[in-house]
C-alpha cells in the first residue's frame, strides 16, 4: 500500500492504480471559496445553508478535499455574484458576464 500525502498534510492509504485519479481531486481546491465567504462574512454554516447541504460537506469543498461539483461553482458565482472563471482562479476580474 502507497501513502500520499496531501498538501493539507493529512496521509492518505491508496493503490496504485487509484494515485492519479486521486491526486486529480485532492488538488480541485478552489482558494477564492474560502476568500469570498469570508469578505462576505459569512459562516460555512450560512453558505452551506444557501447549497442545500450539510456544512461538513461544504468544508470539505473549501478545504480541497472533495470535489467541487460544477453546480456548485455556479450557484456560488451567482450568489457572490462574480463570474465562475473568477471563483476558480483564472481570471483576477471578478465581473460576472451580462445578462441575457
Amino acid at each position: 500500500m502507497i501513502h500520499f500525502v496531501a498538501p493539507n498534510g493529512h496521509n492518505y492509504p491508496v493503490a496504485c492504480c487509484q494515485l492519479v485519479t486521486f491526486c486529480w481531486v485532492i488538488f480541485m481546491e478552489i482558494k477564492r471559496l474560502r476568500d469570498l465567504r469570508e469578505d462576505h462574512d459569512k459562516t460555512q454554516q450560512q453558505v452551506a445553508d444557501v447549497l442545500n447541504m450539510h456544512r461538513s460537506v461544504y468544508r470539505r469543498y473549501e478545504g480541497g478535499e472533495r470535489e467541487t461539483p460544477a453546480w456548485v461553482v455556479v450557484k456560488l458565482a451567482d450568489y457572490y455574484k462574480v463570474s465562475t472563471d473568477y471563483l476558480l482562479g483564472r481570471t483576477d476580474d471578478p465581473t460576472p458576464p451580462k445578462g441575457k
